[in-house]
């Protein structure tokens, strides 16, 4: 089994007893203690909540729309190509 990595926090949190129960066995399953299930557990659940987070999901509809907009876009509007030309007068470009 490899050394187990330095820990520097701790945490607390109080659960029911049946849950306990759930969370004792899992962990006696996987050959882990309590802790470590947790810990493991926590791990797992925070990767996949910020995963889940960062990907945008599109139903076919909106998928359709995003690649027409992409293949055929509008056509620049009086107030985007104002701003450009305002950003064009503050930026200018190094020769």
């Amino acid at each position: 089994m490899p050394p187990e990595p330095n820990r520097t926090a701790r945490i607390e949190a109080r659960i029911a007893p049946d849950a306990l129960v759930i969370v004792r066995r899992a962990a006696e399953i996987q050959g882990r203690s309590v802790s470590d299930f947790v810990v493991a557990a926590a791990q797992e659940a925070a990767s996949r909540t910020i995963e889940e987070a960062q990907i945008i999901r599109l139903s076919v509809e909106d998928q359709r729309a995003f690649a027409e907009a992409i293949a055929n876009p509008s056509p620049p509007s009086a107030a985007l190509l104002r701003a450009a030309q305002a950003h064009r007068a503050l930026i200018k470009d190094p020769e």
